[in-house]
């Protein structure tokens, strides 16, 4: 899913044009003086943190689908119409992790306007769990093609790709449980 900037009018189908309002760019209907907002697509994810270990272990999932198939990155996804972003944040570990979570049980890691990618612009809102507060084990679903738990040293010595961004939330996620 790409988010340009729209075309047309979404009421009487005339071209927009470019103006300036609000002290930004924005788009408007030159015939029913519309302003058609572009605005970012709300997300959410959460960072499921295992504390078994020596160290901290964060669970990750590799993408399977654009953008940015082959990269690792906290599960998550596109909020639903009317969802709290909690619940899904918690439905989408579930869909992508087989790996179940109260949404209750979720604490508010960050909150962040991604960068964008192929013109699809996000906001996030990033939630952390311990895993002894999640129930079943981690088996890659959905958009995911692995799924598994990395610690920071795995992850340091590791050449699987993480965006910055992912990696900045990974490492954020496991220093609360050090």
């Amino acid at each position: 899913m790409v988010s340009r900037p729209p075309t047309f009018c979404p009421d009487c189908a005339t071209r927009l044009e470019s103006i300036t309002f609000d002290d930004r760019e924005r788009r408007r209907c030159p015939n029913c003086e519309t302003i058609v907002w572009h605005n970012p697509v709300p997300c959410a994810g959460v960072a499921v943190v295992d504390r078994s270990g020596r160290d901290p272990a964060v669970l990750c999932v590799e993408r399977g689908v654009p953008p940015g198939v082959g990269e690792w990155t906290i599960p998550g996804g596109h909020m639903e119409i009317g969802e709290e972003p909690a619940a899904a944040a918690a439905r989408e570990l579930e869909e992508e992790t087989g790996v179940a979570v109260n949404p209750a049980d979720l604490e508010i890691l960050s909150a962040s306007a991604m960068p964008p990618r192929e013109g699809k612009h996000v906001v996030t809102v990033h939630y952390v769990a311990a895993r002894a507060d999640t129930a079943g084990e981690p088996v890659a679903d959905s958009d995911a093609t692995d799924a598994r738990f990395w610690t920071p040293a795995e992850f340091d010595a590791s050449a699987e790709t993480f965006r910055p961004v992912h990696e900045r939330r990974f490492r954020e996620a496991a220093a609360l449980f050090e």
